[in-house]
């Protein structure tokens, strides 16, 4: 090879190092980017942006304001609680919900595979944990039932927005015995707002839409489409806490995935029984 051969090789050589060092400090801008646009956000909650980054997973076109109002309002809390606070919780529930049968043909058609209950009085340290929840994802009091939702295996919970009548701005669950994921789509406003139903300025009502109450049923079920273009998976981990508010509690409806379809990020989450521990503050 003569001097001038070894001259373009090296020139080569120095090219590819430096388009690869390009490539990589193209991707690191990227994430400090991704990381910069949520800082404002991050700071006002308690979701770590690691916790973010790593538990939601955006579909599609979100305007950006919508989606740091999103992040703003649906704060995720991994490890919550320990392994012995959720093996004292499942001690206390478990021996009444053993009596129970899992039902599929509930009266609103929002959950298959399931059996449920409401419980006041808890045992001190379950209390504190408790007491832990409403500190992290309430201004004041809670309802004083605490809601208990026990989910087969093969279980599925379908889209659906929680009513206004029953539960006020703000509903916290604890995850035990499995992850899952968690959809939430964007419904159309004009059709449903606030927990309430309102007719798209287009359509004509009828003497039957005039009279239904969408308030009477606990879980209230838009039409859920992805018209908007964009929703969000999120990871719920074992042992978590999600807290979800105001926007994410309106203007989305939540459904947990089956089997069938849950995935995040490209992987098969599978959903074992999950129990979850509901509080949710008065309307």
């Amino acid at each position: 090879m003569n001097l001038r051969q070894l001259q373009q090789c090296t020139k080569n050589i120095l090219l590819c190092f430096n388009n690869s060092r390009a490539i990589q400090i193209r991707e690191i801008s990227n994430t400090k980017c991704l990381r910069r646009s949520l800082e404002p956000v991050l700071e006002q909650n308690k979701s770590s942006s690691k916790e973010v980054l790593t538990h939601f997973e955006f579909h599609g076109q979100w305007p950006a304001e919508e989606q740091q109002l999103f992040i703003k309002d649906l704060r995720l809390h991994t490890d919550f609680i320990t392994n012995e606070e959720e093996t004292k919780l499942l001690e206390e529930i478990e021996p009444y919900m053993k009596r129970l049968h899992y039902e599929y043909d509930h009266w609103d058609d929002a959950i298959h595979g399931f059996r449920e209950t409401e419980r006041k009085q808890w045992y001190p340290h379950n209390r504190a944990v408790l007491e832990r929840v409403r500190q992290t994802a309430f201004d004041g009091a809670i309802m004083p039932y605490v809601h208990i939702l026990d989910l087969a295996a093969e279980g599925v919970i379908k889209p659906h927005v929680d009513s206004t009548r029953y539960c006020g701005n703000t509903i916290a669950g604890i995850s035990l015995l499995s992850d899952c994921v968690m959809r939430l789509v964007r419904v159309d406003e004009r059709k449903y707002l606030q927990g309430k139903a309102v007719e798209a300025p287009e359509v004509a009502s009828t003497s039957a839409q005039n009279t239904a109450d969408a308030n009477d049923a606990y879980r209230n079920r838009p039409e859920t489409t992805l018209e908007n273009n964009f929703y969000v998976d999120v990871l719920l981990r074992r042992r978590s806490l999600y807290i979800m508010s105001h926007s994410s509690r309106y203007n989305f409806t939540h459904e947990i995935l089956g089997n069938d379809v849950s995935q995040f990020q490209g992987q098969r989450v599978k959903k074992d029984r999950r129990i979850s521990i509901i509080c949710r503050n008065d309307p």
